[in-house]
C-alpha cells in the first residue's frame, strides 16, 4: 500500500519525514492552502525555497517506476489546484516532481496537454493524479472521463470550510468504484483507520494520502506518530 504524506512546508520536518517508511511526500502549491509551500525572492523574480529540499538526503528515486520507492528516498508529488499550465511545468522543473496532483477542476483536454508539455522534454515518466471529492455512490463514477488520462485517481472527502481539518472519507464508497484506474483515499485517515485499511480488498485500491490527523499545526507533521501508524500499515 502507498503511503503519501501530504501537506509538507517546513524543511527540517520533511528531512525527518523522509527518514521514515514512506513512499510519497506532498508539497502542496495551491496559493490559498495553509500548507502552500513557501516562496522566496530573487532578484530574477521569484523562486521557490527549494535549497533545502533538494538536499542530497531527499534526493529523488527513479521516475521511471513511480510505484518503487528507493531507500530514503520518498517520490514527490505536487498539488495544484486550477493553475497556470506554465506554473505547473516550473515546479515539476525547479523541485524534480514526479508526480502532479490536479485538486481543481481540471478537465480530460487540460490534463492531455500537460502531460505533452512535461514529455519528454521537462521531465519523463511523470505521473498524473487527479482529485476528485465523493459524498456519494454517484460521485464515484466521476472518474469515468479521467480513464485513460490520468494515471491514479484520489477519491477524498470533501474539503473542510477552513481547509485545515480534514472531513472523514466514507469507507463503504469503495464498493461502488468501477473504474480502471488505480486510485488512493484521503480523508481524516489516522491510527484509528489501520482496522479498516487492512480489512480493504478492492483490486484497484493503491493506497492513501495522510497528513492533517498527524500535524501539530498545519504543515507541521508530528513524526513519531506518524512513524508508530506507518509500522502499523506498512
Amino acid at each position: 500500500m502507498i503511503v503519501n504524506i501530504t501537506g509538507l512546508c517546513k524543511p527540517e520536518n520533511i528531512r525527518e519525514v523522509c527518514q521514515l517508511n514512506v513512499d510519497w511526500i506532498g508539497l502542496n502549491f495551491c496559493q490559498t492552502s495553509p500548507r502552500y509551500l513557501a516562496q522566496v525572492s530573487s532578484r530574477g523574480g521569484f523562486i521557490p525555497d527549494y535549497t533545502s529540499i533538494r538536499d542530497e538526503r531527499l534526493s529523488l528515486g527513479s521516475p521511471v517506476d513511480t510505484t518503487v520507492r528507493q531507500e530514503n528516498k520518498p517520490l514527490r508529488v505536487g498539488l495544484f489546484c486550477n493553475e497556470m499550465p506554465q506554473t505547473i511545468v516550473t515546479r515539476i522543473y525547479n523541485f524534480k516532481l514526479d508526480f502532479v496532483q490536479l485538486e481543481g477542476d481540471e478537465s480530460p483536454v487540460m490534463i492531455e496537454n500537460l502531460r505533452r508539455t512535461i514529455e519528454p522534454d521537462i521531465r519523463t515518466g511523470v505521473k498524473i493524479i487527479k482529485t476528485i471529492h465523493v459524498s456519494s455512490a454517484e460521485d464515484m463514477k466521476k472518474g469515468a472521463e479521467f480513464e485513460g488520462v490520468a494515471d491514479y485517481l484520489l477519491f477524498k472527502a470533501p474539503a473542510s470550510v477552513d481547509d485545515v481539518a480534514e472531513q472523514p472519507f466514507d469507507w463503504d464508497l469503495i464498493a461502488h468504484y468501477e473504474g480502471k484506474t488505480p486510485f488512493l483515499v484521503a480523508g481524516a485517515i489516522g491510527a484509528d483507520s489501520v482496522e479498516t485499511l487492512r480489512a480493504i480488498r478492492h483490486p484497484l485500491f493503491a493506497g492513501i494520502e495522510v497528513g492533517a490527523k498527524f500535524e501539530t499545526e498545519p504543515g507541521m507533521i508530528d513524526v513519531p506518530a506518524l512513524n508508530d501508524f506507518l509500522k502499523l500499515v506498512k
